[in-house]
Parts: structure tokens; sequence; C-alpha cells
């Protein structure tokens, strides 16, 4: 450990914490990972994947990444713009017409035909930023968060997306285009984009020129069936018993499906050591060993902020969760690092986003470090494994 600078007795800490998660029954069961300074300093898989068959997690375990999928198809789109099949600040009514006059909510949270008209076009700007003005059923309100439910029934199964931008496009805003992050389907819409403009499915496209050059072998949109026994059992917890309850297993999944919604907000599936390829990408400024697939600037962007002070200021998700960090391109990026504890450890610069199933990843230019904690639990009240993992990573460093 000494060459990546870190404490065998401290990593055994980590250890022991998230083995502490399993042993509670929180989780099933977690394959973490570090990286530091071009090698891979621990590798950890612990518990069970499938707690019915008694089968352990393994390295290659694959994992349900969710909103983890949001960089990749950030990253995707900067490198349509290098290739100037897009621009930022583009209208996004030049290839995806059905946005071409959007109405935006007087209330949030009311009546659906109560709306007056953007005052600004959507661009691709606004859905990497998230200030596009949608929302999904769970950031909605009212009527507004019916709909988003109803437009996403049935996506797993149909993979029009034509039809599914339509449903959308259907929809009034919550706010006004450019005004304020609000968590969206933009990144969806990202998706949507990046299969008009090429002709191809983002999953095509993601294969060929960002998963095959850096040898990301496991990540896809659906599990083929002799790799469906590496897939985890994914849990959701019950409102009233506070228990764990599958939500998603191997012999009867919806990520068996090739024909399901490629959703470029949160449909992937990935392993550890796949998504640490990736965070290499942008830790590396677009390049990973011999293989640059952006540009210094283009992944300097994406770990820039772009809230504005006044946006910043507002709530996300109940709290302040920008008293520390802003949000970039597909990513949120820490830049008072006194402001995000006991949150994080993260030093300025560093940058991440983590996925609703309990999977989260993060990058740390300052310390050349990234760590990967993929687990299968599904909350919507906070969890702190994530931050503990994290708070264990940084103690563990020693040089």
């Amino acid at each position: 450990m000494q060459a990546v600078g870190f404490s065998s007795p401290r990593l055994a800490v980590l250890t022991g914490t998230l083995q502490g998660y399993v042993e509670r029954g929180d989780v099933a069961g977690v394959v973490a990972l570090v990286w530091r300074r071009g090698a891979t300093a621990y590798f950890e898989p612990l518990g069970l994947r499938d707690e019915a068959a008694s089968l352990p997690m393994e390295r290659d375990t694959l994992f349900r990444i969710a909103s983890m999928t949001k960089p990749v198809t950030s990253a995707a789109i900067l490198m349509l713009v290098e290739e100037d099949r897009l621009t930022l600040d583009a209208p996004i009514a030049q290839w995806l017409p059905e946005f071409a006059a959007p109405r935006v909510l007087r209330d949030p949270g009311g009546p659906l035909d109560q709306t007056d008209p953007a005052r600004a076009p959507l661009t691709v700007l606004d859905l990497l930023t998230h200030r596009a003005g949608f929302a999904y059923h769970f950031t909605a309100t009212g009527p507004l968060a019916e709909a988003y439910a109803a437009a996403f029934n049935g996506l797993d199964a149909r993979g029009d997306v034509s039809a599914w931008l339509a449903r959308v496009a259907e929809l009034p805003l919550m706010f006004q285009p450019g005004s304020r992050w609000h968590y969206s389907v933009a990144t969806d819409v990202l998706g949507a984009l990046i299969t008009r403009v090429t002709g191809m499915p983002l999953g095509e496209f993601f294969r060929t020129r960002i998963f095959e050059p850096l040898g990301m072998r496991d990540t896809a949109f659906w599990v083929p069936e002799p790799q469906l026994a590496r897939l985890a059992t994914a849990y959701g917890v019950d409102a009233g018993t506070r228990r764990r309850v599958v939500e998603d297993h191997a012999s009867a999944s919806r990520w068996a499906n090739p024909a399901r919604f490629q959703s470029g907000g949160g449909g992937l599936v990935s392993t550890a050591q796949d998504y640490l390829q990736f965070a290499q990408l942008l830790l590396r400024r677009g390049r990973v060993g011999d293989t640059r697939l952006l540009s210094h600037r283009s992944v300097d962007l994406m770990r820039s902020n772009f809230l504005t002070r006044e946006q910043r200021r507002l709530p996300a998700f109940g709290h302040a969760m920008w008293a520390g960090q802003g949000f970039g391109l597909g990513l949120s990026i820490v830049d008072d690092p006194a402001q995000q504890l006991p949150q994080g450890y993260r030093s300025i610069g560093s940058f991440g986003w983590p996925g609703a199933f309990g999977t989260s990843w993060f990058a740390d230019p300052v310390e050349d470090l990234i760590g990967v904690m993929l687990i299968q639990r599904r909350s919507i009240d906070p969890f702190p494994m994530a931050v503990a993992f994290e708070r264990r990573v940084y103690d563990a460093i020693d040089d």
C-alpha cells in the first residue's frame, strides 16, 4: 500500500465499516474499490449478491448504477460538441422539434392547463445542468408528479424514443428554462438527443465510442442471459417495516430485456472495475492510457460549476445541497470542502454523482484518488453508507 500512500491497518477499518452494514442487514452486500496514483489500492467484495441463493458478491458483480449513467451521457454530449454536431447554447428544438414551443406552469404544484409560454428556448446547456425546467415524478408536486409517473409507466418495456419524447413534450415545464437547478429527466432527453443527432441507438453509441475504447466490457443497458447470474439483487425499503424487500431479481429482471428503454438518465448496468475506467477518463481530463476521448477543455467544463450564486441558495432534495459544491455538466463539484462536512471529505475540485440504488463514486484530483462503492438499495430516506465509505477512504491515506 505504501506506493499509493495508504495505511493497511486503516484500510482494514474501512473493511470493518462496510462489513458492519452487511452484518446489520442494511445491505445484502457491497463491492468497494479505491484507486490512487495509477494503481488499485483496495478492491473488496463483501456479503451476498443474491441472498436467496447465498451467492457471494464478486469483483465482477453487475450493478444497476442508476444516475451514475448521467455523467456518461454528459460526456457523450461533449464528444458531439467537439465534432461540431452540437453546440452548448443551441436550442434543442433544432433536433427535437417536440420542444419547439414549451409551456411553463404558473404554479409548480398547480393545474397542468394553467401555463405561460417559456421565455427562452430550451438549450443543450440547460439539459446538461438540470436547469431546463423538467422534473421527475419524485421531484415534482401535484398533478405534474402524477403526469411524470404516467409518462414513465412501461418505460422499461418499450424502447421507442420518439414516443417517449412526445409524451414528455406534452407536459408543461415546472420552471422557466435556465432559472434554477431542478433534478429531472433532462439527461434522458440528452440521451434521446444523441440518438437523433447520430442516428444510432444510445447503447450502440456508448458501446462503440466510450465503452469499447475504455475496455468497459460489462457496461450496457441490458444484461445478456448468460451473464444474468452476475447481476446483484436490487432491494427497496418497505416504508412500514423499514426492511429491505426485493425490487428486481436476476431471475425476472427488467434489465434482461434488450428492447427496454435506453435511459440516458439512469439505465446502465456496470461493474466497479468498468466504472473506474470511466472515472479515470474524467480525472485524467479526457484520456485513459493512450486513449483520448475528450479534450482537456471539455472535461474541465464538465468539472466547472455552472450554477449562479442565487441558484445555489435554493434547496435541493429538501436541504441546502449547494453550500459546499456546485454543479457542472452532469457532475457535482466540491469548491468549499468545509461546507461539505459531515457529508463528505473531498478536496477542492473533487467531483462525482451517485445513483438511486445507493451506488456512488467520487474522483479527487488533489489526492489523485477515485473511490467506487456499489450496493443495490433504493431508499427515499438518506442512507449514510456512502459517506462512511468516503470518510474511511480519506482516513486511510498515509503519506
